[in-house]
């Protein structure tokens, strides 16, 4: 009977230690991350260098970024480019890429909206109001390519408006991006120009320099809109990136380089 007793008593269960879970749960985790590669308009650069660190961290996946105009974006995707992911610095690319069948259209978002501002490294140089495009006694105007970028775009809506289109177009200094047309101001090679307001915040204002934030009625909006685009259907990375930017830790990043939503 006591052999009996013993027989029924069950067998202890033998845990690993702690460390070992963890160990365990990281591993898991790494097994079933991805990779995506991502065409990352200009005007966003240093907003989603911040964002694919903290995407890196949270999730475990990664986030290989390229840097470039939309519109060239365009036309490599078309040529076959291996990209997952398009942030792109316009609605109406993202919404081509789905109608031509190059993109999921379920998948899109609108994950910021741009600001434009007329700056100069020179912290005196521009006005509040910029009144310094009426007194035009620049030499240089820079401004991006208005048929490939939409900040280019909406300088020139707002010159037009302002009536001031024909009378400083003849000093344009253009660039085929935004972040090329930032360069002619931050080199000096143009006096001032119309760039994107995430590249001269910090913290919640312009850094360096000066600068005229035009108001968002004297241009269209510059929505910007995110799309998977079809060889990444099935990347895990890429689905918990379009979900990613639109969480409250990427909205917090976006916000504070003078974007809106």
């Amino acid at each position: 009977r006591q052999h009996q007793r013993l027989c029924r008593q069950p067998s202890p269960v033998l845990r690993p230690p702690a460390g070992r879970l963890l160990a365990s749960a990281v591993l898991a985790a790494t097994a079933h991350a991805d990779t995506v590669s991502v065409a990352v308009a200009s005007n966003f650069t240093a907003p989603m260098q911040k964002i694919a660190q903290e995407f890196a961290r949270d999730t475990g996946h990664q986030a290989q970024l390229s840097f470039g105009s939309t519109g060239k974006f365009y036309a490599q995707i078309h040529n076959g480019a291996p990209f997952g992911v398009l942030l792109s610095a316009d609605a109406v690319t993202p919404e081509k890429l789905a109608r031509e069948g190059k993109a999921d259209a379920a998948s899109r978002i609108t994950y910021a909206i741009g600001k434009l501002v007329l700056w100069s490294k020179d912290s005196t140089y521009v006005d509040e109001q910029g009144e310094v495009l009426k007194a035009n006694h620049f030499q240089h105007l820079a401004i991006a390519n208005p048929r490939l970028a939409p900040y280019g775009l909406a300088a020139e809506q707002t010159l037009r408006k302002l009536g001031l289109l024909d009378a400083v177009q003849p000093k344009f200094v253009q660039g085929e991006n935004i972040g090329q047309t930032y360069q002619f101001v931050a080199t000096g090679n143009a006096q001032l120009g119309f760039v994107a307001l995430s590249q001269v915040m910090q913290d919640g204002r312009i850094s360096a320099g000066s600068g005229w934030i035009v108001p968002e009625t004297m241009h269209e909006p510059i929505r910007q809109d995110a799309i998977v685009l079809n060889q990444a259907r099935d990347n895990a990375a890429a689905q918990a990136l379009m979900r990613y930017l639109q969480g409250d830790k990427a909205r917090t990043i976006i916000s504070a380089y003078g974007y809106g939503f």
